[in-house]
């Protein structure tokens, strides 16, 4: 006997996929070195601090999306040093789950000044370089930074 069509079991949805650049931008000509950070609120209006990143806009590479996106989210304004790495996660929206993929670089600091001007950012910081390992909420983040002062002995 055939199953009404109306009642059979709606089909599961593919996960979507995103991709999104930000990164760690850092003020090397500060005493001691910082790094801006940026909070949001999470669930449960806990403030969480992160590293600036969004979306890739069609045409924009990930390098150009990373440097576009750390300057809309921190007000600073900089130049890509090297890749930080790339952190993948899932999480559910909507009813729908994702599968978002996140590219990390470092940045030098260029022009700019610290703004929480984003709508989903709530407060931006500089941070102390050797502090920012512990001010990040994410592990994964945190990992991504304990190359960092390699990547500027490189650079300085």
């Amino acid at each position: 006997m055939a199953v009404p069509s109306d009642i059979r079991a709606p089909r599961k949805q593919p996960p979507a996929e995103e991709t999104s650049a930000g990164g760690l931008i850092v003020d090397i000509s500060s005493d001691p070195p910082c790094a801006a950070l940026i909070g949001r609120l999470d669930r449960r209006n806990r403030l969480m601090w992160s590293l600036p990143k969004g979306h890739i806009e069609d045409g924009e590479t990930r390098e150009e999306a990373a440097v576009r996106e750390v300057e809309e989210e921190t007000g600073i304004r900089g130049t890509i040093v090297a890749p930080l790495g790339t952190i993948d996660f899932w999480f559910v929206a909507e009813g729908r789950r994702i599968h978002k993929t996140v590219h990390h670089f470092l940045l030098r600091a260029n022009s700019g000044q610290i703004s929480a001007e984003d709508p989903e950012v709530v407060e931006v910081r500089w941070i102390d370089l050797s502090e920012v390992a512990t001010t990040l909420a994410y592990a994964d983040e945190r990992r991504l930074v304990e190359k960092v002062p390699e990547l500027l002995a490189d650079i300085e």
